[in-house]
């Protein structure tokens, strides 16, 4: 019974997943993410299938299998809504929506839309593209955000490393704000130690100073 019942969950979840979402591009091509998050969710399953049978595991491992899968495929989609909710945005290259694994997905905002210097209060401008981060990652309730302060070299680095994580904080409660759940986000701040370009040029020091979002699935 126990078998039948995880069968049938898996089934009503995937087809929840097709009948809720038409196919975008190539949404049903980058469900790798589902094998890997399907090897952990097939484990457990298994594991506690085992107790009764000793063949649970295999079938623990293909129910985990269709999950992942369904899980994967609603990532594809919310990787495509951040690109067209955020499409204004990335157009005036103030916001970069990236794919960097097929697990990971990174959103970079410009610092200078963000903050004022040396501040770690959210400038009102922003408020509207808050809005729009909110919106999906509340619509897209199978996934967890990082959110990671950087900032330029100038200054202390013990004072920078502060400055970072106070405007990755900010951010956070301004998602939290607008109904993100805080169990879904934390937030970190790296200072001046990961620069995307030179510290000794303007250009390259306003690149450096930006807020990243690490998007990740959950099982």
């Amino acid at each position: 019974m126990s078998r039948l019942v995880s069968v049938l969950l898996v089934l009503l979840f995937l087809s929840g997943c097709a009948d809720g979402e038409r196919r975008l591009g190539t949404a049903y091509d980058k469900t790798v993410i589902g094998a890997a998050t399907g090897a952990v969710v097939g484990g457990v399953t298994g594991a506690v299938l085992a107790k009764k049978d000793r063949k649970g595991v295999p079938l623990g491992a293909a129910v985990g299998a269709a999950v992942g899968a369904g899980i994967g495929y609603l990532f594809d989609r919310q990787e495509e809504e951040f690109k067209s909710t955020l499409a204004r945005e990335r157009e005036a290259g103030r916001v970069e929506v990236e794919r960097v694994r097929e697990d990971l997905l990174k959103i970079t905002l410009q610092n200078e839309i963000l903050f004022d210097f040396d501040r770690a209060d959210i400038k009102p401008a922003f408020a509207p593209t808050l809005d729009k981060l909110a919106g999906v990652l509340i619509k897209y309730d199978r996934s967890f955000a990082t959110v990671v302060g950087h900032t330029d070299a100038v200054g202390s680095e013990a004072y920078n490393e502060g400055l970072s994580l106070r405007r990755a904080r900010a951010v956070v409660d301004a998602l939290i704000a607008r109904g993100v759940p805080a169990s879904r986000l934390s937030a970190e701040g790296r200072g001046e130690r990961e620069p995307r370009a030179t510290n000794a040029t303007e250009a390259g020091r306003q690149l450096n100073r930006r807020v990243e979002i690490f998007v990740t699935p959950t099982a």
